[in-house]
């Protein structure tokens, strides 16, 4: 583990050759740049969807949760302090859109190569504004781990001097920290899997988890129906990227060069095997700070790897910057120990936050594999008879399977929240997912908000009579089968019986919500 300043007077192609301390120019370069493309995917999904899931007429109505968490805690001053967000100052569907607009164009100014303390310190606030009010449609691993990413890349940076190469150095205590963040989110991910389900410990996973993860890809057919060597092979190069790989991160500069190629590698062929959200770009981003200049001199234009030089040579030490940087390890340090201790404990939990701020986190990824892919498809009629027998059109989610002939789209890096949702409750009930039922509401009365989150609107004249939930087991067709299907399915059951607006118990209950007046 090295943890010094950075010689002004060595470039980042001659590093290595004097025999100096590696810099870091390159990759503070790279990292920023594409911590900017994820955040601007982040604010975009919530451009995108943020007032059908919690506007005011939402399926979760943010200001409904915010009433919640007063009451619970006593006053809105409490409130902010366990869940700091701006919306605490209004929370109008303008204020939430105004936020998504906001982070995603200062996203794109950092993703174009400019980025100070500051720009980032507001897309930090920004983004977890969000995500302390965005309840289950937020509530994934990865939203706390942009949070700690884009906590630490705020030190990364001079407080004012936004441009690509400033004068000051990269700290190295915030690139240690980079590798920190990596190691605890592989290590963490490996070993919930270890300790998660037999299937990663017999090397048998993947025979299902391409089939049943929450959204297939394009490729994730071909590569369910790899030979099952082939399958068993991924899951061992899986225990080399989350166990071994991370252990190296802090080693001598071959053994961390190799280990953080080793996770990006990894992170790549999950890339290519489904559609993960941002996750993997994001997971990437703290494994750039295993590479050094040395590293990004062989593979970036020579425009790129001569400015880093020029401005390593003529580099200034930032005094304020560095013990700031040495501040923010400490504090890291402190927060740390709970989330090291989970690692090892053997009731190790997932992807939880350990205080307000989301600073230090614990992570992890498909504890165990489901061996089946169940699917709730919401379908609707116009006949007066909600029977079998009726006429149900189907509203095809985006991204989850619902017609047979529908090959997987590409969907990531950016997410589809309904339906990543709708994959997690096809494996409960109606109860634990109670917002279905508004979500059944706004179909029958032809919601544009909420047919937006769909493919389709089966019925653009009128709305439908009966809405209706059907569970199906969906499994992967062989590859040139003779209807050219993608999909074969089963009905299982009824998920949520036929409804319709004027149905009592459904006004009742959406009432008592305070979801309808």
């Amino acid at each position: 583990m090295e943890v010094t300043t950075q010689p002004d007077s060595v470039s980042p192609g001659t590093a290595q050759k004097l025999g100096a301390p590696p810099t870091y120019w390159l990759t503070r370069f790279v990292l920023l740049r594409l911590l900017g493309a994820i955040y601007a995917v982040a604010f975009l999904v919530a451009m995108n969807q943020i007032v059908p899931l919690i506007g005011a007429d939402g399926l979760l109505p943010v200001g409904i949760f915010l009433k919640q968490v007063s009451a619970a805690l006593g006053s809105d001053g409490a409130g902010f302090l366990r869940l700091p967000s701006v919306f605490w100052l209004g929370h109008s569907d303008g204020a939430l859109l105004a936020v998504a607009w906001l982070g995603f164009v200062l996203s794109c100014v950092v993703a174009a190569g400019f980025a100070n303390a500051l720009l980032l310190a507001v897309l930090w606030f920004l983004y977890m504004s969000l995500v302390h009010v965005g309840q289950e449609w937020y509530g994934y691993g990865w939203e706390i781990q942009l949070l700690e990413t884009g906590f630490l890349a705020i030190f990364l940076c001079p407080l004012l001097d936004g441009r690509p190469f400033p004068r000051y150095a990269p700290p190295m205590p915030i690139i240690v920290l980079f590798r920190w963040l990596a190691f605890r989110i592989m290590l963490g991910a490996g070993l919930i899997k270890v300790r998660g389900d037999e299937v990663w410990r017999n090397s048998t996973a993947l025979f299902y988890h391409f089939e049943t993860q929450p959204i297939p890809g394009p490729l994730s057919r071909w590569f369910h129906f790899l030979p099952r060597i082939m399958l068993k092979v991924g899951v061992w190069f899986n225990w080399l990227a989350e166990i071994v790989a991370p252990l190296f991160a802090f080693g001598p500069r071959l053994a961390r060069h190799i280990a953080g190629v080793v996770m990006i590698l990894f992170q790549l062929n999950i890339i290519l095997s489904g559609n993960l959200s941002f996750l993997n770009w994001l997971t990437i981003v703290p494994a750039l700070a295993c590479l050094d200049d040395g590293f990004w001199a062989r593979l970036l234009p020579n425009r790129l790897v001569r400015k880093a030089q020029a401005a390593a040579e003529q580099a200034e030490e930032s005094k304020p910057m560095l013990v700031t940087a040495w501040a923010v390890m400490a504090v890291i340090a402190i927060l740390s120990i709970q989330p090291a201790l989970n690692i090892v404990s053997p009731g190790q939990i997932m992807n939880t936050s350990f205080d307000p701020l989301d600073l230090v986190n614990t992570y992890g990824a498909f504890g165990s594999v489901g061996k089946e892919r169940l699917n709730v498809v919401f379908e609707g009629t116009l006949d007066e008879n909600p029977n079998d027998l009726a006429h149900w059109q189907p509203y095809r989610y985006k991204g989850l399977p619902v017609l047979l002939d529908q090959p997987s789209p590409q969907v990531a890096p950016y997410q589809l929240r309904l339906d990543w949702q709708m994959w997690f409750a096809s494996m409960a009930s109606v109860n634990e997912y109670p917002w279905t039922l508004n979500l059944v509401w706004k179909l029958l009365h032809n919601d544009a908000g909420t047919l937006s989150l769909f493919a389709n609107n089966p019925f653009p004249g009128k709305p439908p009579r009966y809405i209706r939930a059907v569970l199906y087991r969906y499994r992967f067709a062989k590859p040139g089968n003779p209807q050219g299907r993608w999909w074969e399915r089963e009905r299982i059951s009824l998920w949520i019986p036929a409804l319709s607006a004027q149905d009592p118990r459904l006004v009742e209950y959406l009432q008592g919500a305070g979801w309808i007046r």
